[in-house]
């Protein structure tokens, strides 16, 4: 591993151990933890999150983790993800395999293992997979952006070895803080620690979001943030997306007199986040009808 993915993970670690230190989980969710999804130990579990309050069949969101594919895992996005469960989704949280010990494709692989659990296992937790929607911030944004390009280009697929299960439509998608152009971002680098050195530029192509998109990607809510460093990531994907004719809504959060930075959405103490919980789940059940 690189000196600077662990000096990024040591000041995420310290951030986010600040950020939920005391919170508990909410009054009225329940939680189903722990469950295993995969064959990879410790990498394959995820956790379910439902409202108390509703029985029966919910509209189901998956969070894909951000971390600069080094760091990160589902007791780091729990509370961020029972916030969402609140607003009235049966909400998946997960685990995925981390780089630099697995690589570019494996957090793709993984993530379509969680959707193909989330299909075979629909009736016992109560999945309506009519309406699928999804979550990715920083890494995971790009992640979750690239697997929908997996199921809404068939050349972009071929590229891939697993197949996605049958059924499955990701309705929308909530992109935070995210990363569209890794061939623009990297493409300098002599070494990343998230792509092996033979296929170094096959792979910044392959998770290069902007180089996939087709007129079939699903409905984006983009979100950033005014004092996020990767704020100039989100303008030009949202061109392509309105060349495309994907419906998206784009938003930059925070004023000259509050600036807000990366990820700030992750917080569930923040107004701020609330707000922009608020407007992604509300753009998901416009999405279904």
């Amino acid at each position: 591993m690189s000196l600077g993915a662990r000096i990024f993970i040591m000041m995420c670690r310290k951030s986010d151990k600040k950020r939920d230190k005391g919170l508990t989980v909410p009054p009225g969710v329940e939680t189903q933890c722990g469950i295993s999804y995969g064959s990879f130990g410790k990498w394959s579990l995820l956790d379910v999150y439902r409202p108390k309050s509703v029985e029966g069949k919910l509209p189901v969101i998956v969070s894909f983790h951000g971390g600069g594919w080094v760091y990160g895992d589902k007791e780091v996005y729990r509370y961020y993800c029972m916030e969402l469960a609140k607003r009235g989704f049966a909400v998946v949280n997960y685990n995925y395999r981390l780089a630099p010990k697995y690589r570019h494709p494996a957090p793709l692989e993984d993530t379509n293992a969680v959707f193909s659990w989330i299909m075979k296992n629909k009736d016992s937790f109560g999945f309506d997979t009519d309406n699928i929607f999804a979550v990715g911030d920083s890494a995971g944004a790009t992640g979750i952006a690239l697997y929908a390009c997996i199921l809404t280009s068939p050349s972009y697929a071929a590229n891939y070895s697993f197949k996605p299960p049958a059924g499955l439509k990701i309705k929308g998608l909530a992109l935070n803080c995210g990363i569209y152009d890794n061939e623009k971002r990297f493409g300098g680098a002599k070494r990343l620690d998230f792509v092996s050195k033979e296929s170094f530029k096959k792979s910044l192509s392959e998770m290069t979001v902007c180089k996939h998109i087709t007129e079939d990607f699903p409905p984006c809510f983009v979100m950033t943030a005014n004092a996020d460093d990767l704020s100039a990531e989100s303008p030009p994907f949202v061109k392509i997306l309105g060349e495309k004719g994907v419906r998206h809504i784009y938003r930059e959060y925070g004023t000259d007199d509050h600036r807000l930075y990366h990820v700030f959405h992750c917080d569930a103490r923040s107004e701020d986040a609330a707000r922009v919980n608020d407007d992604e789940c509300s753009f998901f059940r416009e999405l279904m009808g």
